[in-house]
Protein backbone atom coordinates (compact mmCIF):
# COMPACT_ATOMS: atom_id res chain seq x y z
CA UNK A 1 0.00 0.00 0.00
CA UNK A 2 1.38 3.42 -0.95
CA UNK A 3 1.72 4.97 2.49
CA UNK A 4 4.70 7.13 3.43
CA UNK A 5 5.83 6.43 6.96
CA UNK A 6 5.66 9.23 9.52
CA UNK A 7 8.96 10.59 10.87
CA UNK A 8 7.52 12.22 13.99
CA UNK A 9 8.66 9.53 16.45
CA UNK A 10 11.84 8.33 14.85
CA UNK A 11 15.23 8.64 16.50
CA UNK A 12 17.09 6.76 13.74
CA UNK A 13 20.15 8.51 12.30
CA UNK A 14 21.13 8.94 8.68
CA UNK A 15 18.84 8.38 5.70
CA UNK A 16 16.02 7.09 7.91
CA UNK A 17 15.38 10.70 8.91
CA UNK A 18 14.26 11.52 5.37
CA UNK A 19 10.92 13.27 5.18
CA UNK A 20 9.23 10.69 2.94
CA UNK A 21 10.00 6.99 2.86
CA UNK A 22 7.99 4.33 1.05
CA UNK A 23 8.77 0.80 2.23
CA UNK A 24 8.23 -2.40 0.27
CA UNK A 25 5.66 -1.10 -2.18
CA UNK A 26 4.01 -3.65 -4.45
CA UNK A 27 4.82 -4.03 -8.13
CA UNK A 28 1.68 -2.18 -9.17
CA UNK A 29 2.40 0.68 -6.76
CA UNK A 30 5.97 1.01 -8.01
CA UNK A 31 4.84 1.09 -11.62
CA UNK A 32 2.39 3.85 -10.69
CA UNK A 33 5.12 5.73 -8.80
CA UNK A 34 7.51 5.44 -11.75
CA UNK A 35 4.95 6.85 -14.16
CA UNK A 36 3.89 9.55 -11.70
CA UNK A 37 7.54 10.56 -11.28
CA UNK A 38 8.07 10.45 -15.07
CA UNK A 39 10.75 7.80 -14.68
CA UNK A 40 9.29 5.45 -17.29
CA UNK A 41 6.60 4.66 -19.86
CA UNK A 42 4.44 1.58 -20.33
CA UNK A 43 4.87 -0.51 -23.46
CA UNK A 44 1.95 -2.20 -25.23
CA UNK A 45 2.72 -5.42 -23.32
CA UNK A 46 2.57 -3.63 -19.96
CA UNK A 47 6.35 -3.55 -19.39
CA UNK A 48 7.87 -0.40 -17.89
CA UNK A 49 10.40 1.18 -20.27
CA UNK A 50 13.09 3.19 -18.48
CA UNK A 51 16.25 4.91 -19.67
CA UNK A 52 19.37 4.95 -17.53
CA UNK A 53 20.83 8.24 -18.79
CA UNK A 54 24.52 8.75 -19.47
CA UNK A 55 25.53 5.27 -18.32
CA UNK A 56 23.98 2.36 -20.20
CA UNK A 57 26.27 -0.25 -18.67
CA UNK A 58 28.51 -0.85 -15.71
CA UNK A 59 31.61 1.26 -15.15
CA UNK A 60 34.20 -1.23 -13.76
CA UNK A 61 36.90 1.41 -13.26
CA UNK A 62 34.57 3.25 -10.87
CA UNK A 63 33.89 0.29 -8.56
CA UNK A 64 35.88 0.50 -5.31
CA UNK A 65 36.35 -1.58 -2.18
CA UNK A 66 37.25 0.02 1.14
CA UNK A 67 40.71 -1.13 2.17
CA UNK A 68 40.88 -1.60 5.92
CA UNK A 69 41.98 -4.17 8.51
CA UNK A 70 39.19 -6.50 7.37
CA UNK A 71 39.99 -6.48 3.64
CA UNK A 72 43.64 -5.51 3.19
CA UNK A 73 44.95 -9.10 3.20
CA UNK A 74 41.92 -10.86 1.69
CA UNK A 75 40.89 -8.84 -1.37
CA UNK A 76 42.83 -9.52 -4.56
CA UNK A 77 43.67 -5.87 -5.24
CA UNK A 78 43.82 -5.16 -8.97
CA UNK A 79 42.36 -3.00 -11.74
CA UNK A 80 39.04 -4.70 -10.95
CA UNK A 81 39.32 -4.37 -7.17
CA UNK A 82 40.40 -0.79 -6.57
CA UNK A 83 41.16 0.26 -2.98
CA UNK A 84 39.30 3.13 -1.34
CA UNK A 85 40.26 4.88 1.89
CA UNK A 86 38.00 4.25 4.90
CA UNK A 87 38.07 7.93 5.90
CA UNK A 88 36.96 9.01 2.46
CA UNK A 89 34.15 6.47 2.55
CA UNK A 90 32.90 8.00 5.81
CA UNK A 91 32.93 11.49 4.31
CA UNK A 92 31.18 10.28 1.16
CA UNK A 93 28.54 8.50 3.25
CA UNK A 94 27.98 11.68 5.28
CA UNK A 95 27.53 13.79 2.13
CA UNK A 96 25.25 11.22 0.55
CA UNK A 97 23.13 10.96 3.69
CA UNK A 98 22.61 14.73 3.74
CA UNK A 99 21.51 14.50 0.10
CA UNK A 100 19.04 11.70 0.86
CA UNK A 101 17.37 13.64 3.67
CA UNK A 102 15.89 16.01 1.09
CA UNK A 103 14.67 13.23 -1.20
CA UNK A 104 11.72 10.86 -1.42
CA UNK A 105 13.09 7.38 -0.74
CA UNK A 106 11.98 3.90 -1.72
CA UNK A 107 13.17 1.20 0.64
CA UNK A 108 13.14 -2.51 -0.20
CA UNK A 109 13.82 -5.45 2.11
CA UNK A 110 14.97 -8.59 0.30
CA UNK A 111 17.70 -11.19 0.39
CA UNK A 112 20.26 -12.99 -1.77
CA UNK A 113 21.02 -16.72 -1.65
CA UNK A 114 18.24 -19.25 -2.22
CA UNK A 115 19.87 -21.80 0.10
CA UNK A 116 18.73 -21.15 3.69
CA UNK A 117 22.22 -21.78 5.07
CA UNK A 118 23.80 -19.04 2.93
CA UNK A 119 21.15 -16.34 2.88
CA UNK A 120 22.24 -12.69 3.00
CA UNK A 121 19.58 -10.26 4.23
CA UNK A 122 19.56 -6.97 2.31
CA UNK A 123 18.07 -3.52 2.49
CA UNK A 124 17.97 -1.25 -0.56
CA UNK A 125 17.54 2.52 -0.35
CA UNK A 126 16.68 4.09 -3.72
CA UNK A 127 15.75 7.57 -4.86
CA UNK A 128 14.02 6.19 -7.97
CA UNK A 129 10.86 4.08 -7.88
CA UNK A 130 11.91 2.03 -10.90
CA UNK A 131 15.19 1.12 -9.18
CA UNK A 132 13.10 -0.17 -6.28
CA UNK A 133 11.08 -2.23 -8.76
CA UNK A 134 14.37 -3.50 -10.20
CA UNK A 135 15.33 -4.72 -6.72
CA UNK A 136 11.91 -6.30 -6.25
CA UNK A 137 12.32 -8.16 -9.55
CA UNK A 138 15.94 -9.25 -9.33
CA UNK A 139 16.42 -10.26 -5.69
CA UNK A 140 14.70 -12.86 -3.56
CA UNK A 141 11.43 -11.70 -2.08
CA UNK A 142 10.42 -11.90 1.56
CA UNK A 143 7.10 -13.31 2.66
CA UNK A 144 4.87 -10.72 4.38
CA UNK A 145 5.38 -12.55 7.68
CA UNK A 146 9.16 -12.09 7.34
CA UNK A 147 9.16 -8.33 6.88
CA UNK A 148 8.53 -7.54 10.53
CA UNK A 149 11.60 -9.40 11.76
CA UNK A 150 13.89 -8.62 8.80
CA UNK A 151 17.32 -7.36 9.86
CA UNK A 152 19.63 -6.41 6.99
CA UNK A 153 23.19 -7.72 6.94
CA UNK A 154 24.03 -5.28 4.12
CA UNK A 155 22.50 -1.94 3.08
CA UNK A 156 22.78 -0.76 -0.53
CA UNK A 157 22.14 2.95 -1.14
CA UNK A 158 21.64 4.16 -4.72
CA UNK A 159 21.17 7.80 -5.68
CA UNK A 160 21.79 8.47 -9.40
CA UNK A 161 21.44 12.24 -8.99
CA UNK A 162 24.14 12.39 -6.32
CA UNK A 163 27.52 12.96 -7.92
CA UNK A 164 30.88 12.75 -6.21
CA UNK A 165 33.59 15.39 -6.37
CA UNK A 166 36.59 13.31 -7.51
CA UNK A 167 39.15 15.66 -6.01
CA UNK A 168 37.48 15.76 -2.60
CA UNK A 169 35.96 12.27 -2.48
CA UNK A 170 38.74 10.17 -4.00
CA UNK A 171 36.67 8.77 -6.87
CA UNK A 172 37.83 8.65 -10.51
CA UNK A 173 34.88 10.66 -11.75
CA UNK A 174 31.39 11.69 -10.64
CA UNK A 175 29.89 8.20 -10.69
CA UNK A 176 30.94 5.51 -8.21
CA UNK A 177 30.18 2.26 -6.47
CA UNK A 178 31.96 1.81 -3.15
CA UNK A 179 31.66 -1.39 -1.09
CA UNK A 180 32.53 -1.32 2.61
CA UNK A 181 32.69 -4.88 3.98
CA UNK A 182 33.39 -3.71 7.53
CA UNK A 183 30.40 -1.37 7.76
CA UNK A 184 28.31 -3.59 5.46
CA UNK A 185 27.25 -0.68 3.28
CA UNK A 186 27.35 -0.15 -0.48
CA UNK A 187 27.17 3.38 -1.90
CA UNK A 188 26.17 3.91 -5.55
CA UNK A 189 25.90 7.38 -7.07
CA UNK A 190 26.13 9.31 -10.31
CA UNK A 191 24.75 6.52 -12.50
CA UNK A 192 21.24 5.41 -13.35
CA UNK A 193 22.31 2.00 -14.62
CA UNK A 194 20.51 -0.44 -12.32
CA UNK A 195 22.95 -3.25 -13.10
CA UNK A 196 25.38 -1.60 -10.68
CA UNK A 197 23.01 -2.55 -7.83
CA UNK A 198 22.79 -6.17 -8.93
CA UNK A 199 26.53 -6.60 -9.47
CA UNK A 200 27.38 -4.93 -6.16
CA UNK A 201 25.39 -7.59 -4.31
CA UNK A 202 26.98 -10.30 -6.47
CA UNK A 203 30.40 -8.93 -5.49
CA UNK A 204 29.48 -9.09 -1.82
CA UNK A 205 28.39 -12.72 -2.16
CA UNK A 206 31.55 -13.53 -4.12
CA UNK A 207 33.62 -12.25 -1.21
CA UNK A 208 31.76 -13.64 1.78
CA UNK A 209 30.82 -17.15 0.65
CA UNK A 210 34.21 -18.40 -0.61
CA UNK A 211 36.07 -16.71 2.24
CA UNK A 212 33.81 -17.72 5.12
CA UNK A 213 31.99 -20.83 3.85
CA UNK A 214 34.30 -22.26 1.13
CA UNK A 215 31.40 -22.02 -1.35
CA UNK A 216 32.30 -21.72 -5.03
CA UNK A 217 30.49 -18.65 -6.34
CA UNK A 218 29.87 -18.50 -10.08
CA UNK A 219 28.98 -15.96 -12.74
CA UNK A 220 26.74 -18.42 -14.49
CA UNK A 221 23.29 -19.49 -15.51
CA UNK A 222 22.01 -22.91 -14.44
CA UNK A 223 19.16 -25.25 -15.26
CA UNK A 224 18.08 -28.81 -14.48
CA UNK A 225 16.48 -31.55 -16.57
CA UNK A 226 13.50 -33.74 -15.81
CA UNK A 227 15.89 -36.44 -14.55
CA UNK A 228 17.53 -34.06 -12.08
CA UNK A 229 20.68 -33.46 -14.16
CA UNK A 230 21.97 -29.97 -13.45
CA UNK A 231 23.90 -27.91 -16.00
CA UNK A 232 25.89 -24.72 -15.39
CA UNK A 233 26.60 -22.09 -18.08
CA UNK A 234 29.54 -19.75 -17.46
CA UNK A 235 29.95 -16.75 -19.73
CA UNK A 236 30.46 -13.04 -20.05
CA UNK A 237 27.82 -10.64 -21.41
CA UNK A 238 26.78 -11.42 -24.95
CA UNK A 239 27.83 -15.07 -24.94
CA UNK A 240 24.31 -16.46 -24.41
CA UNK A 241 24.04 -17.51 -20.74
CA UNK A 242 20.42 -16.50 -20.29
CA UNK A 243 19.30 -17.56 -23.76
CA UNK A 244 20.88 -21.03 -23.63
CA UNK A 245 19.73 -21.77 -20.09
CA UNK A 246 16.13 -20.65 -20.67
CA UNK A 247 14.65 -23.53 -22.67
CA UNK A 248 11.24 -25.23 -22.40
CA UNK A 249 12.62 -28.76 -21.92
CA UNK A 250 14.56 -27.87 -18.76
CA UNK A 251 13.83 -26.02 -15.52
CA UNK A 252 15.62 -22.72 -14.96
CA UNK A 253 17.50 -22.34 -11.66
CA UNK A 254 18.81 -18.86 -12.46
CA UNK A 255 20.44 -16.85 -15.22
CA UNK A 256 23.48 -15.12 -13.71
CA UNK A 257 24.73 -15.80 -10.17
CA UNK A 258 25.01 -19.10 -8.29
CA UNK A 259 26.75 -20.85 -5.45
CA UNK A 260 27.95 -24.47 -5.35
CA UNK A 261 28.11 -26.10 -1.94
CA UNK A 262 28.73 -29.74 -1.04
CA UNK A 263 25.56 -31.12 -2.60
CA UNK A 264 23.70 -28.43 -4.52
CA UNK A 265 23.68 -25.45 -6.87
CA UNK A 266 21.64 -22.49 -5.61
CA UNK A 267 20.64 -19.20 -7.18
CA UNK A 268 21.65 -15.94 -5.52
CA UNK A 269 18.75 -14.07 -7.10
CA UNK A 270 15.02 -14.13 -7.65
CA UNK A 271 14.91 -12.67 -11.13
CA UNK A 272 16.53 -12.45 -14.55
CA UNK A 273 18.41 -9.67 -16.31
CA UNK A 274 18.26 -10.70 -19.96
CA UNK A 275 19.78 -8.92 -22.93
CA UNK A 276 17.01 -8.15 -25.42
CA UNK A 277 18.82 -6.70 -28.44
CA UNK A 278 17.09 -8.21 -31.50
CA UNK A 279 14.75 -10.17 -29.23
CA UNK A 280 12.18 -12.21 -31.18
CA UNK A 281 9.46 -14.66 -30.24
CA UNK A 282 10.82 -17.23 -32.67
CA UNK A 283 14.36 -17.28 -31.24
CA UNK A 284 13.65 -16.68 -27.53
CA UNK A 285 9.95 -17.31 -26.80
CA UNK A 286 10.32 -17.58 -23.01
CA UNK A 287 12.09 -14.23 -22.66
CA UNK A 288 9.68 -12.65 -25.16
CA UNK A 289 6.69 -13.79 -23.10
CA UNK A 290 8.32 -12.54 -19.89
CA UNK A 291 8.11 -8.94 -21.16
CA UNK A 292 4.81 -8.18 -19.44
CA UNK A 293 3.43 -6.01 -16.67
CA UNK A 294 5.99 -5.78 -13.88
CA UNK A 295 8.95 -6.28 -16.20
CA UNK A 296 11.37 -3.40 -16.71
CA UNK A 297 12.89 -2.75 -20.13
CA UNK A 298 16.13 -0.79 -19.90
CA UNK A 299 17.12 1.57 -22.72
CA UNK A 300 14.79 0.18 -25.37
CA UNK A 301 12.83 2.43 -27.74
CA UNK A 302 9.44 2.31 -29.44
CA UNK A 303 8.54 2.18 -33.07
CA UNK A 304 7.57 5.74 -34.02
CA UNK A 305 4.04 6.64 -33.05
CA UNK A 306 3.47 3.48 -31.00
CA UNK A 307 4.17 1.78 -27.69
CA UNK A 308 5.60 -1.29 -29.44
CA UNK A 309 9.23 -1.91 -28.56
CA UNK A 310 11.76 -1.90 -31.39
CA UNK A 311 14.27 -4.46 -30.14
CA UNK A 312 16.51 -3.90 -33.16
CA UNK A 313 17.08 -0.25 -32.27
CA UNK A 314 20.46 0.14 -30.57
CA UNK A 315 20.58 3.93 -30.79
CA UNK A 316 20.86 4.18 -27.00
CA UNK A 317 23.00 1.08 -26.46
CA UNK A 318 23.57 -2.51 -27.55
CA UNK A 319 23.09 -3.37 -23.88
CA UNK A 320 19.29 -3.29 -23.81
CA UNK A 321 17.86 -5.42 -20.99
CA UNK A 322 14.68 -6.93 -19.56
CA UNK A 323 14.39 -7.33 -15.80
CA UNK A 324 11.69 -9.71 -14.60
CA UNK A 325 10.97 -12.04 -11.67
CA UNK A 326 12.18 -15.57 -12.35
CA UNK A 327 8.64 -16.94 -11.96
CA UNK A 328 7.74 -15.15 -15.22
CA UNK A 329 9.51 -18.12 -16.84
CA UNK A 330 7.05 -21.06 -16.63
CA UNK A 331 9.79 -23.70 -16.40
CA UNK A 332 11.46 -22.61 -13.17
CA UNK A 333 12.72 -25.00 -10.51
CA UNK A 334 11.07 -24.69 -7.12
CA UNK A 335 13.22 -23.10 -4.39
CA UNK A 336 15.81 -21.99 -7.03
CA UNK A 337 18.25 -24.80 -6.24
CA UNK A 338 19.08 -28.27 -7.51
CA UNK A 339 21.74 -30.97 -7.26
CA UNK A 340 25.40 -30.71 -8.23
CA UNK A 341 26.05 -30.35 -11.98
CA UNK A 342 26.65 -33.15 -14.46
CA UNK A 343 27.75 -30.72 -17.18
CA UNK A 344 29.47 -27.32 -17.22
CA UNK A 345 29.54 -25.16 -20.35
CA UNK A 346 32.10 -22.37 -20.80
CA UNK A 347 30.52 -19.97 -23.31
CA UNK A 348 32.67 -17.76 -25.50
CA UNK A 349 31.77 -15.59 -28.48
CA UNK A 350 35.00 -16.09 -30.42
CA UNK A 351 34.98 -13.33 -33.03
CA UNK A 352 38.20 -14.64 -34.57
CA UNK A 353 36.35 -17.74 -35.85
CA UNK A 354 38.99 -20.09 -34.44
CA UNK A 355 37.43 -22.10 -31.62
CA UNK A 356 35.13 -25.06 -32.36
CA UNK A 357 31.39 -24.69 -31.75
CA UNK A 358 31.66 -27.34 -29.02
CA UNK A 359 34.66 -29.13 -27.51
CA UNK A 360 35.30 -31.46 -24.60
CA UNK A 361 37.78 -30.30 -21.95
CA UNK A 362 39.84 -32.37 -19.52
CA UNK A 363 40.32 -31.18 -15.93
CA UNK A 364 43.52 -29.22 -16.68
CA UNK A 365 41.93 -27.46 -19.64
CA UNK A 366 38.81 -26.72 -17.61
CA UNK A 367 40.80 -24.83 -14.98
CA UNK A 368 42.97 -23.12 -17.59
CA UNK A 369 39.97 -21.84 -19.56
CA UNK A 370 38.19 -20.90 -16.32
CA UNK A 371 41.10 -18.65 -15.36
CA UNK A 372 41.29 -17.23 -18.89
CA UNK A 373 37.60 -16.33 -19.10
CA UNK A 374 37.99 -15.63 -22.81
CA UNK A 375 35.54 -14.00 -25.19
CA UNK A 376 35.90 -11.33 -27.88
CA UNK A 377 34.36 -7.92 -28.43
CA UNK A 378 33.28 -6.84 -31.89
CA UNK A 379 32.05 -3.69 -33.58
CA UNK A 380 28.95 -2.30 -31.92
CA UNK A 381 29.53 -3.80 -28.48
CA UNK A 382 31.73 -0.90 -27.36
CA UNK A 383 32.55 2.51 -28.78
CA UNK A 384 35.69 2.48 -30.93
CA UNK A 385 35.88 -1.29 -31.55
CA UNK A 386 35.86 -2.13 -35.28
CA UNK A 387 37.94 -5.34 -35.33
CA UNK A 388 37.71 -8.41 -33.09
CA UNK A 389 39.33 -7.76 -29.73
CA UNK A 390 40.22 -10.56 -27.33
CA UNK A 391 38.83 -10.08 -23.82
CA UNK A 392 39.96 -12.01 -20.76
CA UNK A 393 37.97 -11.92 -17.54
CA UNK A 394 39.15 -14.48 -14.99
CA UNK A 395 36.46 -16.88 -13.77
CA UNK A 396 34.17 -15.43 -16.47
CA UNK A 397 33.46 -12.52 -14.16
CA UNK A 398 36.66 -10.94 -12.84
CA UNK A 399 34.98 -7.57 -12.33
CA UNK A 400 32.74 -9.12 -9.65
CA UNK A 401 35.31 -11.38 -7.95
CA UNK A 402 36.93 -9.59 -4.98
CA UNK A 403 39.25 -12.47 -4.06
CA UNK A 404 42.26 -13.56 -6.10
CA UNK A 405 41.12 -15.63 -9.13
CA UNK A 406 43.11 -18.61 -7.89
CA UNK A 407 40.76 -18.86 -4.88
CA UNK A 408 37.83 -19.57 -7.20
CA UNK A 409 39.92 -21.82 -9.46
CA UNK A 410 41.03 -23.94 -6.52
CA UNK A 411 37.43 -24.29 -5.36
CA UNK A 412 36.39 -25.35 -8.88
CA UNK A 413 39.28 -27.82 -9.06
CA UNK A 414 38.13 -29.38 -5.81
CA UNK A 415 34.57 -29.70 -7.14
CA UNK A 416 35.77 -31.36 -10.35
CA UNK A 417 37.68 -33.88 -8.26
CA UNK A 418 34.76 -34.62 -5.95
CA UNK A 419 31.99 -34.85 -8.57
CA UNK A 420 31.66 -36.53 -12.00
CA UNK A 421 31.34 -33.40 -14.12
CA UNK A 422 32.03 -33.00 -17.83
CA UNK A 423 33.22 -29.54 -18.87
CA UNK A 424 32.60 -28.25 -22.40
CA UNK A 425 33.80 -25.20 -24.29
CA UNK A 426 31.05 -23.75 -26.49
CA UNK A 427 31.76 -21.08 -29.10
CA UNK A 428 28.65 -18.98 -29.73
CA UNK A 429 30.67 -16.65 -31.96
CA UNK A 430 31.94 -16.92 -35.51
CA UNK A 431 32.78 -19.68 -37.97
CA UNK A 432 34.11 -19.68 -41.53
CA UNK A 433 36.34 -16.70 -40.78
CA UNK A 434 36.57 -13.86 -38.29
CA UNK A 435 33.94 -11.20 -37.67
CA UNK A 436 33.36 -9.36 -40.96
CA UNK A 437 34.25 -12.41 -43.04
CA UNK A 438 32.63 -15.45 -41.46
CA UNK A 439 29.16 -15.79 -39.98
CA UNK A 440 27.86 -16.19 -36.45
CA UNK A 441 26.99 -19.75 -35.44
CA UNK A 442 23.22 -20.17 -35.56
CA UNK A 443 21.48 -20.35 -32.20
CA UNK A 444 19.53 -23.47 -33.18
CA UNK A 445 22.80 -25.29 -33.92
CA UNK A 446 24.34 -24.25 -30.59
CA UNK A 447 21.21 -25.48 -28.84
CA UNK A 448 21.40 -28.78 -30.71
CA UNK A 449 25.01 -29.32 -29.60
CA UNK A 450 24.26 -28.49 -25.97
CA UNK A 451 21.23 -30.77 -26.06
CA UNK A 452 23.37 -33.59 -27.45
CA UNK A 453 25.90 -33.13 -24.65
CA UNK A 454 23.20 -33.07 -21.96
CA UNK A 455 21.44 -36.15 -23.31
CA UNK A 456 24.66 -38.16 -23.59
CA UNK A 457 24.59 -38.35 -27.39
CA UNK A 458 28.20 -37.15 -27.58
CA UNK A 459 29.35 -39.98 -25.30
CA UNK A 460 29.23 -42.39 -28.22
CA UNK A 461 30.93 -40.48 -31.04
CA UNK A 462 34.56 -40.13 -32.11
CA UNK A 463 36.48 -36.96 -31.24
CA UNK A 464 39.36 -35.18 -32.99
CA UNK A 465 41.97 -33.31 -30.96
CA UNK A 466 42.59 -29.72 -32.03
CA UNK A 467 46.29 -29.45 -32.96
CA UNK A 468 46.79 -26.06 -31.27
CA UNK A 469 44.38 -25.98 -28.34
CA UNK A 470 44.40 -29.69 -27.50
CA UNK A 471 40.65 -29.72 -26.90
CA UNK A 472 38.50 -32.52 -28.30
CA UNK A 473 35.99 -31.81 -31.07
CA UNK A 474 33.16 -34.29 -31.81
CA UNK A 475 33.23 -35.68 -35.34
CA UNK A 476 29.42 -35.77 -35.51
CA UNK A 477 26.40 -34.36 -33.72
CA UNK A 478 22.75 -34.96 -34.54
CA UNK A 479 21.20 -31.98 -36.29
CA UNK A 480 24.54 -30.23 -36.93
CA UNK A 481 26.50 -30.33 -40.22
CA UNK A 482 29.69 -32.33 -39.66
CA UNK A 483 31.67 -29.67 -41.54
CA UNK A 484 30.86 -27.13 -38.82
CA UNK A 485 32.30 -29.15 -35.95
CA UNK A 486 35.95 -28.63 -36.94
CA UNK A 487 36.39 -24.88 -37.49
CA UNK A 488 39.35 -25.33 -39.86
CA UNK A 489 37.01 -27.04 -42.32
CA UNK A 490 34.78 -23.96 -42.48
CA UNK A 491 37.55 -21.63 -43.68
CA UNK A 492 38.21 -21.36 -47.41
CA UNK A 493 41.88 -20.59 -46.80
CA UNK A 494 43.26 -23.19 -44.37
CA UNK A 495 46.59 -21.39 -43.99
CA UNK A 496 44.77 -18.27 -42.83
CA UNK A 497 42.93 -20.36 -40.26
CA UNK A 498 46.18 -21.91 -38.99
CA UNK A 499 47.76 -18.47 -38.62
CA UNK A 500 44.72 -17.12 -36.81
CA UNK A 501 44.62 -20.13 -34.48
CA UNK A 502 48.26 -19.68 -33.53
CA UNK A 503 47.76 -15.94 -33.03
CA UNK A 504 44.85 -16.56 -30.66
CA UNK A 505 46.80 -19.25 -28.80
CA UNK A 506 49.66 -16.77 -28.36
CA UNK A 507 47.20 -14.28 -26.82
CA UNK A 508 46.04 -17.00 -24.42
CA UNK A 509 49.60 -17.79 -23.36
CA UNK A 510 50.54 -14.13 -22.93
CA UNK A 511 47.46 -13.42 -20.82
CA UNK A 512 48.11 -16.46 -18.63
CA UNK A 513 51.62 -15.36 -17.69
CA UNK A 514 50.24 -13.58 -14.62
CA UNK A 515 49.18 -16.97 -13.21
CA UNK A 516 52.38 -18.85 -14.10
CA UNK A 517 53.78 -18.63 -10.57
CA UNK A 518 50.62 -19.79 -8.80
CA UNK A 519 48.68 -21.97 -11.23
CA UNK A 520 50.68 -25.18 -10.84
CA UNK A 521 51.62 -27.89 -13.32
CA UNK A 522 48.12 -29.39 -13.53
CA UNK A 523 46.55 -26.16 -14.74
CA UNK A 524 49.47 -25.25 -16.99
CA UNK A 525 49.00 -28.59 -18.76
CA UNK A 526 45.78 -27.17 -20.20
CA UNK A 527 47.58 -24.47 -22.19
CA UNK A 528 47.56 -24.47 -26.01
CA UNK A 529 50.66 -25.40 -28.01
CA UNK A 530 51.95 -22.90 -30.56
CA UNK A 531 53.79 -24.09 -33.66
CA UNK A 532 52.07 -27.47 -34.06
CA UNK A 533 49.39 -26.78 -36.69
CA UNK A 534 49.13 -29.21 -39.56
Amino acid sequence: MRVAESKTNTASPGWEDAQTIFRNLSTAELVEESIRNREGTLSDTGALVCHTGKFTGRSPLDRFIVKDAFTKDTVGWSDSNIPFEAERFDRLLHKMTAFLLERQLYVRDAYAGAHPDYRLNLRFVNTLAWHDLFCENIFLRLAPSELEKHRPAFTIICAPDFEADPEQDGTRQENFTVINFSKKIVLIGGTGYAGEIKKAVFTVMNYLLPLEQKILTMHSAANVGQAGDTAVFFGLAGTGKTTLATVPERFLIGDDAHGWNANSIFNFEGGCYAKVVNLSHKQEPRIWDAVQFGTILENTTFYEGSRTVNYADTSLTENTRAVYPIYYIPETIKYSRAGTPKHIFFLTADAFGVLPPIARLNASQALYYFLLGYTAKVEGTEVGITDPEATFSACFGEAFMPLHPMVYAELLGKKLTEHPVQVWLVNTGWTGGPFGVGSRIKLRLTRAMIRAALEGALDHVAFTTHPVFGIEMPDECLGVPASLLNPRNTWGNKEHYDNQAEALAALFIANFEKYADCAGAEIMAGAPCVGLTV
